[in-house]
């Protein structure tokens, strides 16, 4: 479906050159980045009880076109368990090259703005790796002109617990491949009569969205079949669920051993809204605006399910599959609460 490794090369190639930083301050952010990681896992842990016999591992700090090749790498191995043996004409070669073109021009567009990531299917042996990119971190912070060691712990508290959520969980790594090989396989495995049905159904769907009877939903989400929005729904549940404790943990965390972790947030939350008329176009377009709408909503799930049944009974989240949040849920996390405590 796509050429991976034109799609590294490509957004590698045309990704915008980070902020100017001289050598020393440079080499002091990613030496500080590395270190951070160790001292807020601890702290995560501390306060989740998730994974406490777990080694403390250092972040792999990279710059913004080393960002474009993990996440080409993490994505080519999460796919690949999709469609591991995908099939097609002469024209395939072409066909995956021109999407891995167009992946390309989506990771350079994102590698200016992601500040971390942890990556379930990347690293040398495809374990995990946990990833944090320098220049935007450093960009960020002055942009926001928030204390630069405050901001740097802040955000590996973030991106430590996104690696604790698939340490510690033990099956959630492969559920969560699991869940995206059903999606891909059921687009991918569409004939033409399913095809035919999606172009039918196209120009209402069109309408509803112009009339605004959407809910919120997307083009792509209200073109799915049922079998795949169902697969779709328990991915948007799953993804929210830990953006959202995450930001949660993140902030909880914050008082004790970030001193400025309110300022930090405000502005955060003002950037993360910011932007020129492209760059939000761009943004909606890319799905990063729902993204950031997962932040807020899953925040504000756990932040209900701790204040109702403390941290120990939201950790009940992470027992099964089925102790995971529905999409119904996440807004209504009382439900849940009620179908795990009763």
């Amino acid at each position: 479906m796509v050429d991976w490794s034109l799609a590294a090369t490509t957004g590698a190639l045309l990704v915008r050159g980070g902020p100017v930083v001289d050598r020393e301050e440079a080499d002091a952010a990613v030496a500080e980045l590395r270190d951070l990681t160790s001292e807020a896992e601890g702290h995560v842990r501390e306060l989740t009880g998730l994974g406490l016999d777990l080694p403390l591992l250092p972040a792999e700090v990279v710059d913004r076109p080393g960002w474009v090749r993990s996440a080409a790498a993490g994505l080519d191995a999460l796919t690949g368990r999709a469609l591991p043996e995908a099939q097609g004409g002469p024209l395939a070669p072409v066909l995956a090259g021109g999407a891995g073109v167009q992946t390309g021009l989506v990771l350079a567009f994102l590698a200016s703005r992601v500040l971390g990531q942890y990556d379930p299917f990347g690293g040398p042996e495809r374990q995990g790796q946990l990833v944090l990119v320098a220049p935007n971190v450093v960009a960020a912070q002055r942009a926001m002109d928030v204390p630069g060691h405050d901001f740097r712990l802040w955000v590996c508290l973030h991106e430590c617990t996104h690696r604790l959520q698939f340490t510690a969980v033990t099956w959630l790594r492969d559920y969560f491949a699991d869940e995206v090989e059903r999606l891909i396989g059921g687009l991918a495995g569409r004939d033409a009569d399913g095809l035919s049905d999606l172009v039918g159904r196209l120009p209402d769907t069109i309408k509803q969205i112009g009339k605004g009877k959407a809910g919120g939903a997307g083009l792509a989400e209200l073109l799915q079949s049922p079998s795949e929005r169902a697969v779709f729904d328990r991915l948007l549940a799953l993804s929210t669920l830990l953006e959202g404790h995450a930001d949660f943990v993140m902030d909880a965390v914050g008082p004790r051993v970030v001193p400025s972790v309110d300022l930090i947030r405000s502005r955060f939350t003002a950037r993360r809204k910011g932007g020129g008329l492209i760059d939000r176009v761009l943004r909606s377009l890319l799905g990063v605006d729902a993204k950031m709408r997962q932040y807020e909503q899953g925040a504000k799930f756990t932040k209900h399910v701790v204040e109702a049944v403390g941290m120990d009974g939201f950790n009940a989240v992470w027992t099964s599959p089925n102790t995971l949040p529905t999409r119904a849920e996440i807004t209504d996390p009382a439900a849940w609460v009620r179908r795990l405590h009763g």
